[in-house]
């Protein structure tokens, strides 16, 4: 195994060497709000990466990765994220059910389902949210029955990002009829191509719609497909959310203070830094963002011990914060053209499109109120929140 530094020279000269050519105009496209941006060539440049050995990188090497010791693993995200690489579009698969199948599938679910995500040949979503269970995911109504060979799922997801490019979702559905809260749920994996499944695109502040509701009646999928033991779910669906605060969250960071840059260039040139209070909070952004790293380093340490622990609550609550006051700031930079679209019908430019789609960061993947109240019981203490 190379040391860090080696790997991280490694990847960086990788991707130097390789994001040139057809690959060349793909630096920056995609990520949150921007997902419809050159989806296949982006899905095109990731099998590419596959086909170089480049995908799933942390994963053990029997099951396709590369055996990546966490510090690796963070250089790698950094390195993708300096070089100003696509988003990914297989995140869901190799970041959260990737992992998940590892710690709790079969041997026969992983020879089924890990090497189509490592070659990025099946793509996946994440089936949790519902009209009444969002951030309270424990209220799942959605359900699934047994019946012979197969389980019948029956119910509603909303908020499912890239499910209208998926080919398959991670399902929490409630197997024991009568059961509450966290009891009775289970994990299934579901094909989105069969009968019985309607996926519907949301419209969003973008103007675009990168998440959709995603509608099963009667939709079907073998009885194997059960990750962990039926009513064992809810253990489960909270270790794919463990992974889904992992490394990654440094090349998310290195994101952030590229969008910092541009803005302070931009106060610069547009004469907005010469406003105190704009100067106040350009500084106070910086000093955040360095925060956001500290706290992603912090979380880090636990995941060492085993799996993130309230750390991964307080980083979460703070960097979705920091983003959606970082679209506000970039509006008072604009000032008045700002609210302004820059074309007709409804065309943004990129600090109106970060203005409008981080106002979701503060309640996707667990609401601030959410991540509260969790740091508020299970880090210091406090009371429970009284609930019907």
């Amino acid at each position: 195994m190379s040391s860090v530094e080696e790997f991280r020279t490694e990847i960086r000269g990788w991707l130097a060497a390789n994001l040139t050519g057809s690959f060349a105009g793909l630096r920056g496209r995609g990520g949150p709000g921007r997902e419809h941006e050159a989806f296949a060539e982006r899905l095109g440049w990731e099998r590419h990466m596959a086909a170089e050995g480049w995908t799933c990188v942390g994963w053990p090497e029997e099951y396709g990765g590369r055996g990546a010791t966490l510090a690796q693993q963070v250089a790698f995200h950094e390195e993708y994220a300096l070089a100003d690489a696509p988003a990914r579009v297989n995140h869901i698969g190799e970041q959260l059910l990737g992992p998940t199948l590892v710690a709790f599938g079969t041997p026969e679910q992983r020879a089924r389902f890990l090497p189509p995500i490592v070659a990025v040949e099946e793509l996946w979503c994440q089936g949790y949210s519902e009209p009444d269970a969002g951030s309270d995911l424990a209220n799942v109504r959605t359900r699934a029955v047994r019946d012979a060979e197969d389980w019948v799922v029956t119910g509603q997801k909303t908020w499912t990002s890239l499910a209208h490019e998926a080919q398959w979702c991670f399902v929490v559905a409630r197997t024991e009829p009568g059961s509450s809260r966290h009891r009775g749920l289970s994990y299934l994996l579901v094909p989105l191509d069969g009968t019985g499944v309607e996926i519907r695109p949301i419209a969003q502040l973008t103007g675009t719609s990168e998440f959709n509701e995603v509608f099963f009646d009667g939709a079907r999928t073998r009885a194997e497909h059960i990750v962990g033991a039926p009513g064992d779910g809810w253990r489960v669906a909270m270790a794919t959310l463990g992974f889904e605060r992992g490394v990654s969250t440094l090349g998310q960071q290195v994101g952030f203070r590229r969008e910092l840059e541009a803005l302070i260039g931009l106060a610069r040139r547009n004469g907005a830094a010469e406003d105190p209070l704009i100067r106040d909070r350009l500084a106070r952004a910086w000093t955040g963002l360095e925060t956001i790293r500290c706290n992603a380093l912090r979380m880090l340490d636990g995941v060492t011990a085993g799996a993130p622990g309230p750390e991964a609550s307080i980083g979460k609550i703070f960097w979705a914060t920091w983003h959606r006051e970082l679209g506000e700031l970039a509006m008072s930079v604009l000032g008045a053209g700002g609210m302004t679209a820059a074309g007709e019908p409804y065309e943004l430019d990129d600090w109106q499109r970060l203005f409008l789609f981080s106002r979701s960061d503060t309640i996707y993947a667990g609401s601030n109120e959410i991540q509260r109240n969790i740091i508020a019981e299970r880090v210091l203490g406090l009371p429970k929140e009284i609930r019907p």
